[in-house]
């Protein structure tokens, strides 16, 4: 790779050098006008590797690339594109054709951002990363995914700027290994614009998936190096363009066809008599002179009367005569010989039908626009250049006029009243339209939609399918988690806090808050967290795929949902679509006060797994202990928020019967799910969610790596946020990396939760740590409540009150001697006599608790407030 990184860089500058001289590439033979993975190369150097292009797609395709790396590069290219001050836009607009507009670059910047692609790939593919091996049904041990047909051959069109970039982008998308043919007469704008791309990506994956040759057609043999190897070819242009390569397309590859087509206008009475709709309709007909293939080349009329036609023809050419010139240098450059040639023996032949009553022409002197009214209704092909037919075609007839076409129809552009519209879009489409929309906006486009047909990802992709031993996978959401370790893009810039993000929420764009979500406020002020209904989606699909790591069984599993439930509060809402997605069996209860009408609905019901915050928990089975312990069934926790202790899991184990204890996710409202148990995890051992996030550990006080295993502050970046870039957020936890692979085979890095980094409490000199206290009461001990610690200024000194929950086993004395003993710093804090230390029996009701989460407060510090 090094060796390939170095040659690019290389020969991209000779190449820009050469090309400063040759700005457009048509002129020497010995110019690099081939981009190959990376290396801009000449004619020679193509011949050779187009011998050897198998062995390169081998090589490309033995490693996987992640979809996140193609939609971070191209984000980023977007930005520069849509910038005209940024260098890289300056570099490509010296390579756009003679008279094309640099806007197209900003154009193109539209089509390539994160949003965008995005959402093509959610509409096309189902998911923003569709390469990886989930389970169709969550009940199923069913894995299935789209993958790359492998190698993609792209024949590109010379009459569009931006289709060929954009062809390797879809392929890029799907995963493949592109190939792509530019015309000769084609200047290197794709060359480098995808030298551009690639260079965005410092993994290189993105270049060794890359090659773009240019050369002219006649040179039969580099097409067919090119076709031998393809699973895929992409061919663009007329039926005698695809009929030439389809003739080097080997037997069971996939020939897509982006061939020519036709559109049409389709008017009823109410609307062909509305100056507002013949304004539209020259709308269509002049935005770029017809040269797209949903521009309007006929009009029909819903009628069979030929003088309606004839009349309409002559308002509308009035219409066509008042719109301005063509805006854009090259479609001022009018047609080309051989289309004058058309144009002219089109109106010619249509003028002397005239005398025969079939037609009326209508043109301007100059001969800029052309309206040629015909009373026969099939469809017939305009010579383009605001050339327009019109034509009668009764609604009961246009299924059979326009059905022996279908193979070119494209756009049918409508315009009538509500009921019109329903009826006719059905009718057009049963005819072979692959498209309706309103008259006005037949050239007007949205991401992901399908283009002639079908999905261009889903053309270069296949679906495929493992079937698994249900008994081996039942805990594996994922296949790939055991097979590779996901590898995103390296996070960089500064670290930010959570007020970073709240400013970030305060300046996101209304279509990206769609669902707002308060943090429980254990942990300071409660704070407002914006999402969109696709983070939100991809969030609980990772959430969903991490329970069933912990051992969540959607098909067996009853669960009562115990989670706090109002005040914007996220909890139970997610974990609600967490069920639902997984399709478990749930029982909606949410945490309440009536820990007695709780308890019946779960016995009553039947659940034998409780989702919910482990201080509720612990509270409920207390005080429904009787009833609770009759019953038998509870087999399961998952818990969020906090973490039971070793003595409390024993006790659940031991007084309920519960068999699994687990962390359900581990995460914030600002990021959502970070982290997720296995079933080979226990306390605050967690896998990353690596698809979504990276993580680092920083130094408590500086912004550095800790070393191995040591403990640091948890700093996360998330890749898969729309509209919001929330990268080096500190969390506010501590943690330390776990090493080596987990034994449930999992790559996804492993790490422990150490606490807050409010959990460290600073008493003069000393800092002391909540959970060691935690740990010593635990272990020395032998408590198995919970446990909270109180920091309160004095007069003569600062008080620590150790709250624990008053039981007949609990000896705040025993306790204060075991703290005393085992933590060499509190008691020289107490010798000093710069704290007094008090352990307090305390009803479990009375200890501090987020009035929002229900969460235990483990340290409530009084000393921080400000005086009122």
């Amino acid at each position: 790779m090094s060796e390939m990184q170095t040659a690019t860089d290389t020969d991209t500058v000779t190449c820009r050098q050469t090309v400063a001289v040759s700005p457009d590439g048509r002129h020497g033979t010995g110019v690099a006008h081939h981009y190959w993975q990376g290396s801009f190369i000449r004619d020679e150097d193509a011949a050779r590797r187009l011998a050897d292009l198998p062995a390169a797609v081998e090589a490309a395709l033995a490693s996987v690339l992640e979809t996140e790396t193609v939609l971070a590069a191209c984000d980023a290219l977007a930005a520069a594109l849509c910038d005209p001050a940024h260098p890289v836009h300056a570099r490509l607009a010296a390579h756009l054709p003679d008279g094309e507009d640099p806007a197209v670059l900003v154009e193109l910047g539209g089509a390539l951002g994160r949003r965008e692609l995005t959402r093509k790939l959610r509409r096309e593919l189902g998911s923003a990363t569709p390469g990886r091996l989930n389970r169709a049904d969550p009940r199923e041990t069913v894995y299935e995914a789209w993958a790359p047909v492998g190698l993609v051959a792209h024949i590109a069109p010379g009459n569009s700027a931006t289709v060929a970039p954009l062809s390797i982008v879809e392929g890029l998308l799907a995963g493949n290994v592109n190939i792509l043919k530019t015309s000769s007469a084609d200047t290197l704008l794709t060359q480098h614009l995808m030298a551009e791309l690639a260079a965005l990506d410092p993994s290189g994956a993105l270049a060794a998936r890359i090659v773009v040759l240019r050369f002219p057609s006649s040179r039969q043999e580099w097409l067919r190096l090119m076709c031998a190897p393809a699973d895929a070819v992409a061919v663009w242009g007329g039926e005698g363009a695809v009929e030439g390569v389809a003739a080097h397309v080997p037997p069971g590859c996939r020939l897509v066809e982006w061939g020519h087509r036709i559109s049409f206008a389709y008017l009823t009475a109410d609307a062909w008599s509305d100056a507002g709709t013949l304004d539209a309709l020259a709308a269509d007909v002049c935005l770029h002179e017809q040269q797209a293939c949903s521009s309007p080349q006929v009009v029909y009329l819903d009628t069979a009367d030929e003088g309606e036609v004839f009349a309409f023809a002559g308002r509308f050419a009035a219409v066509l005569a008042s719109r301005p010139p063509a805006a854009s240098a090259a479609e001022a450059d009018g047609p080309d010989p051989a289309e004058e040639a058309e144009l002219t023996t089109t109106e010619l032949v249509a003028r002397l039908e005239e005398h025969l009553g079939l037609t009326r022409v209508f043109a301007a002197p100059d001969g800029s626009w052309r309206v040629m009214a015909d009373t026969r209704s099939p469809l017939a092909a305009s010579p383009l250049h605001r050339s327009v037919w019109v034509k009668p075609l009764p609604r009961k007839q246009l299924i059979t006029t326009l059905r022996p076409m279908r193979r070119y129809l494209q756009t049918a552009g409508l315009a009538g009243s509500p009921t019109d519209i329903a009826e006719l879009a059905r009718t057009a489409l049963a005819a072979g339209v692959t498209r309706v929309t309103p008259v006005g906006s037949m050239l007007d486009s949205y991401a992901g939609e399908p283009h002639d047909g079908v999905y261009a990802l889903q053309r270069y992709s296949r679906r495929v399918a493992v079937q698994a031993d249900p008994a081996r996978f039942a805990t594996t959401a994922c296949l790939d988690d055991l097979a590779r370790p996901v590898v995103l893009p390296q996070p960089a810039g500064p670290l930010v806090g959570k007020e970073d993000a709240q400013e970030q929420g305060r300046r996101l764009a209304r279509e990206d808050a769609e669902l707002y979500f308060r943090s429980g406020g254990s942990t300071g002020e409660p704070a407002l967290s914006l999402f969109s209904y696709d983070d939100y989606d991809t969030q609980m699909h990772a959430a969903a795929r991490g329970l069933l790591a912990a051992g969540y069984d959607p098909v067996g599993d009853r669960t009562a949902n115990l989670f706090y439930c109002g005040a914007m509060y996220g909890s139970f809402i997610s974990f609600f679509s967490v069920l639902e997605r997984l399709g478990g069996v749930q029982l909606p209860l949410s945490a309440g006060p009536d820990h007695r009408a709780t308890a019946r609905a779960i016995v009553d019901h039947g659940a034998d797994t409780l989702f919910g915050m482990p201080s509720y928990l612990w509270q409920l089975l207390h005080a429904q202990e009787e009833t609770l312990r009759a019953y038998g069934g509870l087999r399961k926790i998952f818990y969020g928020g906090e973490h039971f202790t070793r003595e409390q899991r024993r006790a659940l184990e031991e007084r309920f019967g519960i068999e699994v204890v687990h962390s359900i996710t581990y995460g914030s409202t600002d990021l959502g799910p970070l982290g997720y148990q296995c079933t080979e995890s226990s306390g605050g051992v967690h896998h990353l969610h690596a698809d979504l996030h990276t993580m680092e550990i920083v130094d408590l006080a500086e912004d550095r790596p800790v070393a191995p295993g040591e403990t640091g502050r948890l700093v996360f970046t998330t890749h898969a946020r729309r509209g919001q870039q929330l990268g080096r957020y500190l969390i506010g936890d501590l943690g330390r990396e776990v090493p080596g692979r987990c034994a449930c085979g999992r790559h996804a890095p492993r790490f422990e939760l150490m606490g807050r980094t409010g959990d460290v409490m600073r008493v003069a000199t000393y800092f002391l740590n909540h959970r060691r206290i935690l740990s010593l009461a635990e272990e020395q001990g032998g408590y198995r409540g919970e446990l909270q610690i109180r920091l309160e200024a004095a007069d003569a000194r600062e008080r620590l009150t150790v709250r624990v929950e008053r039981g007949g086993t609990t000896d705040p004395e025993r306790l204060r001697e075991v703290f005393l003993t085992g933590y060499p710093e509190l008691r020289a804090a107490v010798t000093e006599r710069l704290l007094d230390l008090v352990v307090e029996a305390v009803d479990g009701a009375a200890l501090d608790r987020s009035p929002t989460s229900g969460k235990l407060l483990a340290v409530v510090d009084t000393r921080r407030q400000e005086p009122r």
